[in-house]
């Protein structure tokens, strides 16, 4: 997901989206570690995503409380 993407969805949408991206990665690991998943960038993208979102929620938080 893009940051302008990211920036659009409003708090309560982040915290759902990084919940199931969260999911998702432990999803990956799991079958990672059982041989099923052979692309392991995958796994890294959706952590930056992740990242991403967790980042602009904090930012939003922050506004809110001022």
């Amino acid at each position: 997901m893009k940051i302008a993407e990211i920036r659009k969805l409003s708090t309560s949408d982040l915290a759902k989206e990084s919940t199931k991206l969260r999911e998702e990665i432990t999803e990956l690991k799991r079958r990672l570690h059982m041989g099923e998943v052979q692309n392991v960038r995958v796994i890294r993208t959706k952590r930056k995503d992740l990242a991403r979102m967790l980042t602009v929620l904090g930012e939003q938080l922050v506004k809110e409380n001022i």
